[in-house]
């Protein structure tokens, strides 16, 4: 049985996997669910339980008004996770917890129960696979030497009326929030013994962190004795690398296992024999040097000892899971257009694709018996899905599990446009046709360009889905010019400072192609783009007339004030350069500087709380439409961040960009949305 699920209530309805946790006997699978909340105005997330055998129906473990996410085994299967719903023991019953504890469900069953709490919520754990040991981390104000001198400093500050931040040191925002006062540290605690409650007493690791732990993560040995972590250090007074370092459970005292002032080594894993760290060992890049690069490093907990796991290969590893007998490490990475599952060995280095599908996979979840990969598999055409993969056989085919959303119908089919650039290399795309496109019916065209800059346009998109697009009758054009990921350095390197002029070429090249098509209008054409999309937008629209409208979202217009101001100017850096001194990069790709050439219809989305791309390049870019005459509307979400997450905020936006591309493609009348 399917779904049709493409008028817009019907989308919002729906519901979505968002992670995936394989208990420790590789019986069960857990799984954080979101979907819409009762009154329609936020989405809920809960945990369901999956069959491995894909046999039976999913069924939902937890239910409360704060959710529930984070699901992790204890040994012995009890599930924990993490909640903000009031602990029913606690002597006073707040009608909401401060923060998010850590919760366990009995694995024989039996009511949920709080085992760990902190005054600043609880955020990440992770759980020693023989001992059952536990580090979670939590934010605590500095000079707190315990959880109730922290609870203390946030009382005094509260009633005190006081809501500054002192900063000494970078970075000071991430995303959507603030950094600080209180910041990340790590704690450790025994599992619960018979009868006990909750965990043993908590020990706190690291108790003078500053921002090192910021966005941080980590990984316990399977005898609980150690926890591997990155940990942010700085290189000057405005930048920093990130270092992995391992921390003793007992007494707190921390060692360096790699750094390099060069390099980020992030997301560490610890292998099942407690021998080795895979870590993903991230370069920046340099301005007169190479772009970014990303790869895969092993690290022995003993020694030291340290080497590239992918050194022949321009693979970047997105996820990364070990084998259970340690033998070799699994990983995700873009790869034309898809995201495959690779297999390293350690013993020889032989990287085997184990699919060969369109997928774009996530979430591993090797089996204990080495035999068998659970992930979630997602592609343009269906949302995240668990499946089952043959750990070993190269191609196999994913089988889908029953899951918590029916398998969705898609209106209309995806294929895929190539062509050659001007400077003869390829560039590949997605489209997605609606149902009626032919010669005798040609489809309107969309263009979206992807973000990051550094990314591909593979998978499934609950922000942006093309699918809306098709059910109105438009095909949209999803591709992957230079800068995106999974083609091999050199499509870096080929707009590595040129973002403006190297991809709008690519841009082009991809469209012409398209158009070049019978079941395409190439006289209706429009274009969107969110973040680099939303600044490919902009540059667009001060470079052709070629569209008849463009949707700029979370954009950068003037790049030398963007630099400055977004959450994370050194990597920005990096590439662009001081704009002071090295002004040559900022005055070849901003768009600002081709404003006067601006004659195509736009309309700017921008929200107040996007610290990535902050709310002045929206407003100064929505200032010099006004001033040079071009026909603008400028769509405003004060609480908004980023992306558009409220439900009721997701309706207006997509109703929004329906009435302008209606009015400017089809020649409709331009209908107001009605609660705007």
């Amino acid at each position: 049985m399917v779904r049709c699920w493409y008028e817009l209530s019907d989308y919002i309805g729906l519901r979505r996997v968002n992670g995936l946790r394989l208990s420790p006997d590789g019986t069960r699978l857990v799984a954080p669910v979101s979907e819409l909340e009762p009154d329609g105005k936020a989405f809920g997330t809960a945990l369901w339980e999956i069959d491995p055998d894909g046999r039976r129906e999913p069924r939902r473990l937890t239910r409360s008004t704060a959710g529930e996410a984070a699901p992790g085994f204890l040994p012995d299967g009890s599930l924990l996770f993490t909640s903000a719903r009031p602990d029913p023991e606690a002597p006073s019953r707040e009608s909401a917890a401060p923060g998010p504890g850590l919760w366990l469900l009995p694995a024989d069953g039996g009511e949920a129960r709080q085992v760990a709490s902190h005054p600043g919520g609880i955020g990440s754990f992770s759980v020693a696979r023989e001992t059952g040991s536990v580090v979670y981390s939590a934010e605590t104000h500095p000079g707190s030497i315990d959880a109730d001198a922290d609870e203390r400093a946030r009382k005094d500050r509260k009633e005190a009326g006081v809501t500054a931040i002192l900063h000494e040191g970078f970075p000071v925002r991430f995303w959507d929030s603030d950094i600080g006062p209180a910041h990340p540290r790590l704690y450790a605690a025994e599992p619960p013994e018979d009868g006990a409650a909750g965990l043993g007493e908590a020990r706190d690791l690291t108790p003078i962190p500053g921002t090192a732990l910021q966005d941080h993560s980590a990984d316990i040995t399977p005898d609980g004795r150690t926890v591997v972590t990155d940990w942010r250090t700085p290189k000057g007074n405005a930048e920093e690398h990130t270092v992995l370092v391992a921390v003793d459970t007992a007494g707190g005292e921390r060692r360096v296992l790699a750094a390099d002032p060069r390099v980020d080594l992030t997301a560490p894993r610890v292998s099942p024999d407690g021998r080795y760290v895979a870590v993903r060992r991230y370069f920046p890049g340099e301005y007169d040097g190479e772009p970014r690069d990303s790869t895969l490093w092993l690290v022995e907990l003993a020694t030291g000892e340290q080497r590239d796991l992918l050194p022949e290969h321009d693979l970047w590893p997105r996820d990364h899971a070990w084998a259970a007998d340690s033998s070799a490490v699994f990983i995700v990475a873009d790869f034309e257009g898809r995201r495959p599952v690779y297999r390293i060995e350690l013993a020889t280095g032989e990287v085997t694709r184990l699919t060969g599908d369109d997928g774009a996979y996530s979430e591993l979840n090797p089996a204990p018996d080495g035999t068998t990969l659970y992930a979630l598999r997602d592609s343009w055409d269906e949302p995240p899905t668990p499946v089952r993969l043959d750990a070993a056989a190269a191609g196999a085919d994913p089988v889908r599990l029953k899951a918590p959303e029916e398998p969705l119908q898609v209106p209309g089919s995806l294929t895929e446009v190539e062509t050659v650039a001007d400077d003869g290399t390829r560039v590949r795309s997605w489209l997605v046709l609606p149902e009626e496109a032919s010669a005798k019916s040609p489809a309107p065209l969309l263009l979206w360009v992807h973000g990051g800059p550094y990314m591909s346009f593979n998978s499934w998109s609950w922000r942006w889905n093309p699918w809306l697009m098709a059910a109105c009758g438009y095909a949209v054009l999803l591709p992957d010019p230079a800068l995106s990921t999974g083609y091999g350095q050199d499509m870096l390197r080929r707009g590595w400072g040129r973002w403006g002029p190297r991809t709008c070429a690519d841009l082009m090249a991809i469209t012409d192609a398209a158009v070049a098509r019978d079941d395409i209008d190439g006289e209706r054409t429009a274009m969107m783009g969110g973040s680099f999309g939303g600044y490919m937008a902009n540059w667009i629209a001060g470079h052709t007339d070629r569209f008849r409208a463009i949707v700029s979202h979370a954009s950068l217009w003037m790049l030398d004030a963007f630099g400055g101001t977004t959450d994370y100017p050194p990597v920005w850096i990096q590439e662009f350069g001081e704009p002071r001194t090295q002004p040559e990069r900022y005055e070849l790709n901003s768009p600002h500087l081709s404003v006067t050439n601006i004659n195509t219809p736009m309309l700017i989305i921008h929200g107040d709380k996007d610290y990535r791309v902050p709310i002045g390049e929206g407003l100064r870019l929505w200032w010099d439409l006004l001033r040079h005459d071009v026909e603008a509307k400028f769509l405003y979400f004060p609480d908004e961040n980023h992306w558009v997450l409220a439900p009721g905020n997701i309706k207006i936006w997509y109703e929004t960009i329906f009435a302008f591309l209606d009015h400017h493609v089809h020649g409709k009348e331009w209908r107001r949305p009605e609660l705007l």
